[in-house]
């Protein structure tokens, strides 16, 4: 069976609902496909309106009744805020294996009167609510897939079309209190999280959700090792000499215990003063290759700005105040000094692998956001090679 490419839209009210993390746990952990691409979306009317005229489908399972529930819904809901005139959020997942199409279907599940289950993302985040006239009183599909590996090509390409236009990091996208002032930070979920298919992505993207932010960009992303090391640039002079105090202290403990007599204080500074450079320079290159797949030392310079095997999600929070905040539920960079109930303290294993990273300062978001690129347009890139630009 050939590979497949399919694709899942996360509705506005349910990133308004912050069900993000939810949504993508289940479709990571129970699709059995791989997540290829991610990117936002402010759709513009003329992609609203043609998205629902092709929501339609002989081929799709579901009732035509649901199927025009659907594109009425694709029309209201995904147009700008007729009342503040601003354009609404969407998200955009890409999922690519074989069988992709259905698996991912089966992952969403579908609508149906009699289903009272929470075995599916619809049964569990959707609403489909009649009256007692069999009336339509309240829908919400809370995601949106194709059912068909037809219907997911010709989607695709749609919003592929549109995805310079209408997606990246959106702007102007949230209406502010008058006196509030937006701030944004930049989110790493790491690639300890990605060892083998889990809800751990996701999970950690829900904690952030207390936050209260709003994402507004994402991005899956490879990072070189040419990134790598410029990411995490400044914090090489750190290990290099902010580590003497450990590395005598251990350089001592070490030497003491293989030759068998003491050393002074001294001599543990020399050590230190030796020393401490190498381990330093030793702990960036286990940092670059944590983030990228490969040492820095081992690549060749004519590789070192391709894409590295290993996989991230990035993603741009906006809000009131939005670095302390996420930093703040984040916790300390060592997870064994975070509190309970913050990131690093739930899902993080050591300094290094610590489940996230995020921005500690606005000067650093800038910087950031400059190596990532999260509004790089990666999303185009994977459908047009899969389909060809025809």
């Amino acid at each position: 069976m050939s590979s497949e490419l399919a694709y899942v839209i996360l509705t506005p009210y349910s990133l308004h609902k912050s069900r993000t993390g939810g949504i993508l746990s289940r479709l990571i952990a129970r699709s059995g496909v791989e997540f290829t691409a991610a990117r936002m979306f402010a759709p513009s009317p003329e992609l609203v309106a043609q998205y629902a005229e092709a929501s339609i489908s002989q081929d799709d399972p579901q009732e035509m009744r649901i199927q025009e529930l659907i594109r009425d819904y694709i029309r209201q809901q995904l147009s700008p805020d007729p009342q503040t005139g601003l354009r609404r959020r969407v998200m955009v997942l890409l999922f690519q294996g074989e069988d992709a199409v259905r698996k991912v279907r089966a992952v969403v599940g579908h609508h149906a009167r009699l289903r009272r289950t929470g075995e599916t993302i619809r049964d569990t985040y959707g609403d489909l609510i009649f009256d007692a006239n069999d009336q339509v009183r309240y829908f919400e599909p809370a995601v949106l897939a194709a059912p068909t590996v037809a219907e997911a090509r010709k989607k695709l390409k749609l919003w592929a079309r549109y995805s310079d236009q209408d997606g990246g990091v959106l702007e102007n996208v949230i209406a502010y209190q008058p006196g509030e002032t937006p701030q944004r930070t930049l989110v790493l979920i790491k690639p300890d999280n990605f060892r083998f298919p889990t809800g751990r992505p996701g999970n950690v993207i829900d904690f952030f959700s207390r936050t209260g932010l709003y994402i507004v960009g994402i991005k899956l992303h490879r990072m070189s090792v040419a990134e790598a090391m410029e990411f995490y640039g400044p914090v090489r002079e750190i290990l290099r000499t902010k580590l003497k105090d450990l590395v005598g202290n251990r350089a001592r403990a070490a030497l003491e215990k293989e030759f068998g007599f003491a050393l002074s204080s001294t001599q543990q500074q020399a050590l230190a003063d030796l020393i401490s450079p190498s381990f330093g320079d030793d702990q960036f290159e286990n940092i670059v290759q944590f983030m990228s797949g490969q040492f820095p030392s081992q690549c060749p310079p004519d590789q070192q700005h391709k894409p590295g095997s290993e996989k991230c999600i990035a993603l741009i929070y906006e809000g009131v105040n939005a670095v302390a905040k996420i930093r703040d539920v984040l916790g300390p960079t060592d997870p064994s000094k975070a509190p309970p109930g913050s990131i690093r303290r739930e899902f993080g294993q050591s300094v290094m692998v610590n489940a996230a990273h995020a921005s500690d300062s606005p000067e650093n978001v800038l910087r950031e956001m400059g190596i990532v690129k999260v509004g790089e347009n990666n999303f185009r890139r994977v459908v047009e090679e899969f389909y060809g630009c025809d």
